[in-house]
């Protein structure tokens, strides 16, 4: 299977790259995996709620130009749908025996996604109602989808 991510905004601290490297090099065994960075649009405090559209519409269109085609597109969404572990590691499997063999997911920006690229979505993602820094984010999404092809494959990972 191939996976593609795209994420607004770059890693700058070196442990978030570590991980990041590491869960790659894990995933190795089980997909391609490709992550793609956008570059964040420059936003100051208090914006006003047209200044904010327009900067998470500005980040939206740069996501879309990256999608790649035929794939499913996944987005992370604090109003998407909850999964556990092993609800999403199923979800995983069923892509990849309908034959959806790509899925992309996608990170937005501090001010969320544009309604453009929800509605491109197949699934919106929720991991909590809580807010998670990007970076973060990113590691965790990464974890996840480590765990879902070990679940997938009825191998060994911790509770």
């Amino acid at each position: 299977m191939n996976l593609t991510i795209i994420a607004v905004g770059k890693i700058k601290e070196k442990f978030y790259t570590d991980a990041l490297g590491e869960y790659t090099k894990r995933l190795g065994r089980y997909c391609s995996l490709k992550i793609l960075e956008v570059p964040d649009e420059k936003a100051p405090e208090n914006l006003s709620p047209g200044d904010m559209l327009s900067v998470t519409e500005k980040e939206g269109r740069k996501i879309i130009e990256k999608i790649p085609p035929s794939s499913i597109v996944i987005t992370m969404d604090i109003e998407g749908k909850q999964m556990t572990s092993v609800d999403f590691a199923k979800q995983i499997e069923q892509y990849a025996i309908n034959g959806q063999s790509h899925l992309c997911f996608i990170i937005g920006g501090s001010l969320g996604l544009s309604d453009e690229v929800k509605q491109a979505s197949s699934l919106k993602l929720s991991f909590s109602k809580m807010t998670f820094p990007h970076q973060l984010f990113r590691v965790m999404l990464l974890e996840q989808i480590y765990r879902g092809y070990r679940i997938i494959r009825n191998e060994p990972y911790h509770k």
